[in-house]
């Protein structure tokens, strides 16, 4: 952990392309979600830096149900994925969750999941006490995505 961010790492038994392609699809999202907040999420593809897609949400630090646009921030097919999120009405913003995507050979990747809140604006930092989730949520969804990936 730094000052500004999280991170938890594991090898997941399964090609980087396989679980790129879980990680672009925001309606997979929930099956993953170690944090227990996401509800759904959109059915269309990530497939560019600049993306908005939607994810339906609820958590206790924003009232219940809430709406998260989330703006695609790297994109490097089977490689990275990262994305700004930003509550529907809200003036919270400047954190980013990052997917790193390493190959260990053919059927195994070393998997990094960041949450950074470096460039959170001083409204979140005000509003939200970061970091918002614990390792222990970016652990639980390594491990989740390690099974969506093995169902697949």
């Amino acid at each position: 952990m730094s000052e500004h961010s999280i991170s938890a790492s594991r090898v997941i038994d399964a090609p980087a392309d396989a679980i790129f392609d879980v990680l672009t699809l925001p309606s997979r999202h929930k099956e993953i979600d170690g944090s227990g907040t996401v509800v759904s999420g959109d059915d269309q593809r990530i497939m560019q830096v600049g993306q908005v897609f939607v994810m339906n949400m609820n958590g206790e630090h924003m009232g219940g149900d809430y709406v998260m646009e989330n703006t695609v921030s790297g994109y490097d097919e089977n490689k990275l994925l990262a994305w700004k999120p930003k509550p529907q009405g809200a003036e919270l913003e400047g954190w980013e969750w990052i997917w790193e995507l390493e190959p260990q050979g053919p059927e195994a990747t070393l998997v990094t999941e960041t949450y950074s809140w470096e460039h959170a604006s001083p409204a979140s930092k005000k509003a939200v006490s970061f970091p918002l989730f614990e390792e222990h949520a970016l652990e639980q969804s390594l491990e989740r995505l390690a099974s969506a990936v093995s169902y697949d």
